[in-house]
């Protein structure tokens, strides 16, 4: 198994927010390389619980081998953390003191040529974190309707040149498929004037980024996610989210802001009359970003996003 290699983003952030203690029950929704999970076992010692969830199942072993010293105290899964409502019964546990999301795809998917996530080196182009279920991206770009793919660029990879970009894709599909990552760059260099190219981002970033999100279907997961995860907060629980874009972090932040809303009544009603109290706090009122020592060690770090909520 290849050396799985992830820098764990926010990390003193992470703990000040979530705050394990002793005895407490914990998920880590993204295990990738343990990082935080490690974290969050020693700072809960000597009996808290650890829950890990990663659908990249080298991300899974190689953190079972980091954790296994930890024995009893950790239980992992394969699958997706928005199944955790339906998987936590396995192992008897119904309620969570805590749970931590760190999304996106971590460095060392990025830097796994084969895994087909970059545009950097030439590779089949793949992008699924779960290998083992879903179509590829060259699924999507090689099947999807033009409509389609542009809808994807546009709204997922937020790409102002996505029609352009659609375009292009099926023309060169026509000719023939389009199977690795730098037949996807050829084509999306050529669909974006070279004056329009921005001076530090290359030009197929947004369109990778589309096409990731729509193969993982990352947004859905955050949206059922974040929801499920919060029900099963114990009173006093905290969620912590680390995202990485705009897209993740407007759901994360309507998502707890919804939670946290009480009276719903109309403002001009003298009196609540639907009776309905807050069940959660936000923590952050503006999402935590990275100090500049953190990112000089780890640039990667440099767009994400924490935002925290504790069950009141």
């Amino acid at each position: 198994m290849a050396d799985f290699h992830h820098i764990s983003v926010l990390p003193e952030e992470v703990l000040a927010q979530l705050a394990p203690r002793p005895g407490g029950v914990y998920l880590d929704g993204t295990l990738g390389g343990a990082g935080h999970a490690t974290l969050i076992l020693e700072a809960s010692a000597p009996d808290g619980i650890l829950i890990g969830f990663d659908r990249d199942v080298e991300a899974l072993a190689a953190a079972g081998e980091r954790l296994a010293k930890y024995g009893s105290r950790v239980h992992l899964f394969h699958g997706n953390f928005s199944e955790a409502a339906s998987r936590l019964p396995e192992i008897g546990i119904s309620e969570l003191d805590g749970f931590l999301l760190d999304l996106g795809v971590s460095s060392h998917q990025l830097d796994q040529d084969e895994r087909g996530f970059s545009f950097q080196t030439d590779a089949p182009l793949d992008m699924r974190m779960d290998r083992s279920r879903g179509p590829s991206a060259a699924d999507l770009v090689n099947t999807l309707p033009e409509g389609e793919l542009c809808r994807i660029i546009s709204e997922y990879g937020e790409e102002r040149w996505a029609k352009r970009v659609a375009s292009f894709i099926v023309k060169q599909r026509d000719i023939a498929p389009i199977e690795t990552t730098m037949q996807l760059v050829d084509v999306v260099k050529g669909a974006i004037p070279k004056a329009k190219w921005e001076e530090r981002l290359h030009p197929a970033t947004r369109t990778f980024q589309g096409l990731r999100i729509a193969v993982n279907e990352e947004l859905a997961s955050v949206e059922e996610g974040v929801e499920a995860l919060l029900k099963l907060l114990k009173r006093g629980g905290r969620g912590v989210v680390i995202s990485f874009h705009s897209l993740e972090d407007r759901i994360v932040k309507e998502r707890f802001r919804a939670a946290a809303t009480g009276c719903t009544c109309p403002k001009d009603l003298p009196i609540c009359v639907c009776g309905r109290t807050p069940q959660y706090k936000v923590l952050t009122g503006k999402p935590l970003r990275p100090q500049e020592k953190e990112l000089s060690e780890n640039p990667r770090a440099r767009s994400s996003r924490l935002r925290a909520i504790e069950r009141v």
